[in-house]
């Protein structure tokens, strides 16, 4: 990590630019998330933008305590316009340094805000990369983004038990150490970097 404060705006802008470009009759569409179809990871990213807006005002409850696999997301009627919205709350709440001071809870697990902002940075990453692969979309992450999701996923790597696939995290995905920043950090989030939707 750097002394700089990482700004979450510009990836959660990619995000939702991605999600402005989805058709309705892509709803239905897979993902690179199995259990998820193109509906369901756009709830997924409506819950967890709230979830660490949350986090990041360390206003704990309903939205930062629930897990991620309780139950697949549910996508309400009002998505096009809610999704911008908590994206930008999510970017605004983490331009304050104190959110990344003392503890916070996402997901129902307690943890350092750094740490906190070091996920949302890589959900933001990589499920930008879900819905651009699902949705046949152009993908070009916010760098700095990026590189911490990198970094996080790199370091997420090399715990205990990851080899199993246990965790939030399928095992590894080799992928050459000279491939692109994105496809090693997609690699490193247990998915196949050369995913591809169904015709």
């Amino acid at each position: 990590m750097t002394d700089s404060i990482l700004d979450l705006g510009p990836q959660a802008r990619v995000v939702a630019r991605l999600a402005e470009g989805v058709a309705d009759v892509q709803l239905v569409d897979g993902t690179p998330c199995p259990r998820y179809a193109v509906r369901d990871l756009l709830g997924h990213l409506v819950g967890l933008s709230a979830a660490f807006r949350d986090a990041g005002r360390k206003d704990l409850g309903a939205t930062t305590d629930t897990g991620p696999d309780i139950a697949l997301p549910d996508l309400g009627p009002g998505w096009r316009e809610e999704l911008p919205r908590v994206l930008g709350e999510l970017a605004d709440a983490w331009r304050d340094p104190g959110a990344r001071t003392g503890m916070t809870r996402a997901g129902g697990v307690d943890l350092p805000g750094e740490v906190a902002g070091a996920v949302a940075a890589d959900e933001l990453v990589i499920h930008g990369w879900d819905l651009a692969r699902a949705t046949g979309q152009d993908y070009a992450p916010d760098p700095a983004a990026l590189e911490a999701a990198h970094a996080f996923l790199r370091a997420a790597a090399a715990e205990p038990g990851r080899d199993g696939g246990e965790g939030i995290f399928g095992p590894v995905v080799p992928v050459p150490s000279d491939a692109p920043l994105l496809d090693r950090t997609v690699g490193l989030s247990g998915r196949d970097p050369g995913w591809t939707r169904k015709a």
